[in-house]
């Protein structure tokens, strides 16, 4: 992963790097702030290949163009793999006393909730790291264990405001669906992962949570936050972008 962003997509120099982890930085505070879910890998992609354009430095075509396909795919795929979750999940569970299922159902979610955690640390942290390690500002373990701390104090002060937008926002989880969503997506980035695709561990849980709830009703997919969601993760990597290059040319001059 960090490979991919670090070495492989844009050809770098410190200045690109510091725009790029700013614009994305000030991206993802404002739209959590904002409870907006946001991509990480859309703001901090983007924003290399704007300041790189500035800059006049190389960028792999090939490469970008995989990663967008990847940002299309890994929603679609997690939506469907929570279907087929819930589906086997509800056949299981009904072939076992109901005291024992919620007991699993536990079991279970904890099981989805460290696939997503290991995720976050193996795909969203490698993305925003990749760069700082490929340029030999630090190793890949002191950006792991500071971006790991980082990753925990983030997650403490501003995660709440987006959890209540996807856990509420879309559709009503019950334990069984919040399973199926939660470890649909994350087989949907696992595998993303393992292909050295930075892909977005928020859309694809909202493409679970969306996949779980047409499943149970169709009202879903009328949710005004999706409207909110859709223009999100399409004006994300257009604007970072545009700043990229404005900020860079700005540096320049």
């Amino acid at each position: 992963m960090m490979k991919t962003v670090g070495k492989d997509l844009v050809s770098l120099r410190i200045e690109i790097i510091g725009i790029s982890l700013i614009i994305s930085s000030l991206a993802i505070v404002l739209s959590n702030w904002k409870k907006v879910p946001v991509s990480s890998h859309q703001a901090i992609v983007s924003s290399l290949v704007g300041s790189g354009l500035a800059f006049g430095v190389s960028i792999d075509v090939d490469t970008l163009m995989k990663i967008v396909e990847s940002w299309i795919i890994s929603p679609i795929g997690a939506f469907f793999l929570s279907i087929f979750v819930y589906r086997v999940l509800i056949i299981g569970i009904s072939k076992i006393p109901p005291l024992k299922a919620e007991r699993c159902i536990r079991y279970l979610l904890l099981l989805s909730g460290s696939v997503i955690a290991y995720n976050t640390g193996a795909n969203e942290l490698a993305t925003a790291l990749g760069p700082v390690v490929y340029f030999g500002l630090l190793t890949p373990l002191q950006a792991a264990f500071m971006g790991s701390i980082l990753l925990w104090i983030g997650a403490f002060l501003l995660s709440g405001r987006v959890v209540e937008t996807i856990g509420k926002g879309i559709t009503a989880l019950d334990p069984f669906s919040g399973f199926a969503a939660q470890f649909g997506a994350g087989l949907s980035v696992l595998l993303f992962t393992t292909l050295g695709m930075p892909v977005s561990t928020t859309y694809c849980v909202i493409g679970a949570i969306l996949g779980v709830g047409m499943l149970k009703s169709t009202k879903t997919a009328k949710s005004p936050f999706l409207k909110r969601i859709f223009l999100s993760w399409v004006i994300t990597p257009f604007v970072a972008m545009v700043l990229g290059y404005v900020f860079a040319r700005a540096f320049l001059f």
